[in-house]
C-alpha cells in the first residue's frame, strides 16, 4: 500500500501556511511530488467504479515508489458544460489547496507520459473505506476539517462533492479527492456537506480565502479559463463578504449517488 505522509518539519513555508489558517501541520510533499512527477509508471488494476476512465498505477523513482491514481485525458467522458481536460482542474484543485495552506487535496500533478497519454496523477491515499457519511456521525472531532473542506468546496465551485469523495487517512486527516469538475465559472455547487448550513465561517479560513481577491496565483490561473479565474475571485470575495455556511436551494444541489 502506498506509505502515509509523516509529520511537517518547521519550513517557512509550513509557518505561511499556517498563518493563512492551516489546521493541521503541513505534510512533507516534496518526496510524493517527486515521485508523481518523475517515476515510471506501471499499471496496477482499472477503477472498475469510476465515472470516467482511471487507474491505480505504481510509480517508481530511484528505489522509492509510491500507488497514485491515473486518470488519462483519453478515458474521459464528454460532458456539455465542462471542456476536455478535466485532469488539469485535478491538478488546479491541488494547487489551490495549497495555497489556502490547507493540503486537503492528495498531491497532484499532469504527466504528459502516463500509459495512456496525457492525465492527473494523484498520489492514493490509503483507508479503511469510511467515508463522509458515517464520519460526521461518528467522529466530532473531525468536525472543524469537514468546515474547511465546504468553505474549500465553496471556493473551488465543486460540481460532484459525493460522501465517497472524502477519505480518512490512518492519521485522522481527511482529504478531498475527484475534482475534475470544479472552477466553472457558473454556479454549479453540488455537495453532501451541507450540515453547517447557517454557522459562521472561521475567521482563519476567511483569511486564507482573502488574498484571492486580489490575485490568483499564476500556475493555478494556467489551468483554467480566464472566466473561471474571474468567478474565483468573485466566489473568494463572497465568502470574505458574507462569511456564513449557505444552505442548499434545491435538491439539485445534492450530486447523485450521494455516496
Amino acid at each position: 500500500m502506498a506509505e502515509q505522509f509523516g509529520e511537517a518539519g518547521e519550513s517557512g513555508d509550513a509557518r505561511d501556511a499556517v498563518d493563512r489558517g492551516e489546521l493541521d501541520p503541513r505534510p512533507p510533499f516534496d518526496r510524493e511530488l517527486e515521485i508523481l512527477r518523475t517515476g515510471d509508471l506501471a499499471v496496477v488494476t482499472q477503477l472498475m467504479e469510476s465515472s470516467n476512465l482511471g487507474f491505480v498505477v505504481d510509480s517508481s523513482h530511484k528505489e522509492d515508489y509510491g500507488w497514485a491514481v491515473y486518470k488519462p485525458l483519453l478515458g474521459e467522458r464528454p460532458l456539455f458544460d465542462f471542456p476536455p481536460g478535466l485532469h488539469a482542474r485535478e491538478e488546479a484543485a491541488f494547487l489551490l489547496s495549497e495555497y489556502l495552506g490547507w493540503h486537503l487535496v492528495p498531491p497532484t500533478v499532469t504527466r504528459e507520459d502516463g500509459p495512456f497519454g496525457v492525465g492527473s496523477l494523484q498520489w492514493f491515499i490509503d483507508n479503511d473505506g469510511d467515508h463522509y457519511f458515517p464520519l460526521l456521525e461518528t467522529r466530532e472531532d473531525l468536525h472543524d476539517q469537514f468546515r474547511r473542506m465546504a468553505v474549500f468546496d465553496l471556493l473551488a465551485n465543486n460540481t460532484d462533492r459525493k460522501s465517497g469523495h472524502v477519505l480518512l487517512d490512518s492519521g485522522d486527516r481527511v482529504w478531498g479527492i475527484d475534482h475534475g469538475l470544479c472552477f466553472h465559472a457558473e454556479s454549479k455547487l453540488r455537495t453532501v456537506i451541507w450540515d453547517f448550513a447557517g454557522e459562521p465561517i472561521d475567521q482563519e479560513l476567511v483569511r486564507a480565502v482573502s488574498p484571492l481577491i486580489d490575485e490568483v496565483p499564476d500556475d493555478l490561473a494556467r489551468l483554467l479559463l480566464p472566466e473561471e479565474v474571474d468567478a474565483l475571485q468573485t466566489r473568494a470575495s463572497r465568502i470574505v463578504r458574507l462569511p456564513f455556511f449557505p444552505h442548499p436551494r434545491s435538491h439539485y444541489q445534492f450530486p447523485w449517488p450521494l455516496v
